[in-house]
C-alpha cells in the first residue's frame, strides 16, 4: 500500500444494491459478449510482488482448464450467435497449460483473434515450435501481450525478481523477431512516474531493442492503473456515471466475461471479469447463457481500474 493511501473503509462493497452511503450502487447490463477470457490456470513460473490474482508455482486455485472444456464455450457462442470477436487467454502463465496451443488453434480456426497474455519467459519459449505454426496459419490475428511492468531492469524486477526483465526482453525480441503481432503490459504511476514519462522510458526501450511497438497507442501499450483491494476507494453510485460522463457500457463487464476451472471442481465457472476470480458474487453461472445478466460495481477493483481508472484488459 502507499505510504499516503488509507485503508478501505470495511462499511464500504459490503451490500451489492447500496453503497456505504445508502445510495444505489451502480450496475453493469451485458450489451453483447465481445471478449470471452480463458483463465487457464493460476500456477505461473514466478512469483510477483503484487500480483492481483496471487499467481505463483504453488497456486493452483483455478486448475488448468483443458481445451475440450474451452471448445464448449465456444460452441455456444456460435450456437448462440454471440457477437465475439476476440478469446483472450491469461493465467497464471498461460504456456503452462499444455492444452494453450490447441486451445489457440481451436479459437483461431473458428475465425476469432486470439490474445495470450505471457511473461514471455522459459514457459513460452518451450512453445516457439507450436507459436510459429500458429503465426503461419493465423498471422495478426494472434497477438502475444507481454507483461513488462516498467521500461528498466529495476522497477520490472522489482516486481518480478531479480533478473525477470533480462529473460522477459529476450522473449520479447524473440517475438519481434519472428514478426508476431506484440503488445505490451506495463503498469501507471510506477514510483509516482507520470503517463508521458513512461511512455517516452517504453518508446527508447522499444527503439533500443528493435521492438516495433508504438509506445503513444493506448492500446499497443497499455498501462494499467494499480489494484489494491485494500485501498480505500469511492464506491461507485448510480449518479456517478453522469458525474464521471462515462456510459455503463464502456465497462470490461458490459462486454466481457472470463471462464475459470476452480480446483476440484467438475465443470467450468463464468465469472464477470478477469480481475476478481476468487468471490462467489461475481460468479454467474456454468453457461455463458446464465452468466449474460447484470453486475453489481461491489468491489474496489470495479472502482480503482474500471471506472475511476478507465482500464480495459480486451485489445
Amino acid at each position: 500500500m502507499p505510504l499516503d493511501a488509507r485503508p478501505l473503509d470495511p462499511l464500504k462493497f459490503r451490500d451489492p444494491a447500496v453503497t456505504a452511503r445508502g445510495e444505489r450502487r451502480a450496475v453493469v447490463h451485458p450489451v453483447g459478449l465481445q471478449t470471452l477470457w480463458v483463465n487457464t490456470g493460476t500456477l505461473c513460473n514466478i512469483t510477483c510482488a503484487t500480483c492481483y490474482i496471487e499467481s505463483s508455482p504453488r497456486n493452483d486455485r483455478l486448475a488448468y482448464i483443458t481445451a475440450a472444456e474451452v471448445a464448449a464455450f465456444l460452441d455456444e457462442i456460435i450456437r448462440d450467435s454471440h457477437p465475439t470477436r476476440q478469446i483472450g487467454f491469461t493465467g497464471g502463465e498461460p504456456f503452462m497449460n499444455r492444452w494453450l496451443p490447441s486451445m489457440l488453434d481451436d479459437a483461431l480456426s473458428r475465425g476469432f483473434s486470439a490474445l495470450v497474455l505471457t511473461n514471455a519467459m522459459k514457459p513460452m519459449r518451450q512453445h516457439e515450435e507450436d507459436l510459429r505454426g500458429l503465426r503461419d496459419r493465423f498471422g495478426d490475428r494472434l497477438t502475444l501481450r507481454v507483461s513488462l511492468d516498467h521500461h528498466s531492469a529495476a522497477g520490472h524486477d522489482f516486481e518480478r525478481g531479480q533478473g525477470s526483465f533480462a529473460i522477459a526482453m529476450d522473449g520479447l525480441r524473440w517475438l519481434a523477431a519472428e514478426g508476431f503481432c506484440v503488445d505490451i503490459a506495463g503498469r501507471a504511476g510506477f514510483g509516482g512516474e507520470t503517463e508521458q514519462a513512461a511512455r517516452a522510458g517504453y518508446a527508447a526501450l522499444f527503439a533500443a531493442a528493435k521492438i516495433p511497438v508504438d509506445a503513444t497507442d493506448p492500446v499497443a501499450l497499455m498501462l494499467f492503473p494499480p489494484m489494491d483491494a485494500t485501498t480505500d476507494v469511492p464506491e461507485i453510485t448510480e449518479a456517478c456515471w453522469g458525474i464521471l460522463h462515462r456510459a455503463p457500457e464502456s465497462v470490461m463487464c458490459a462486454t466481457t466475461r472470463m471462464v475459470v476451472k476452480r480446483r476440484g471442481a467438475d465443470k467450468p465457472a463464468v465469472l464477470a471479469c478477469t480481475l476478481i476470480p476468487y468471490e462467489p458474487q461475481f460468479e454467474l453461472g456454468q453457461t455463458l447463457a446464465e452468466a449474460a445478466r447484470p453486475v453489481a460495481l461491489n468491489h474496489p477493483h470495479c472502482a480503482s481500474f474500471c471506472v475511476l481508472g478507465g482500464a480495459a484488459c480486451s485489445r
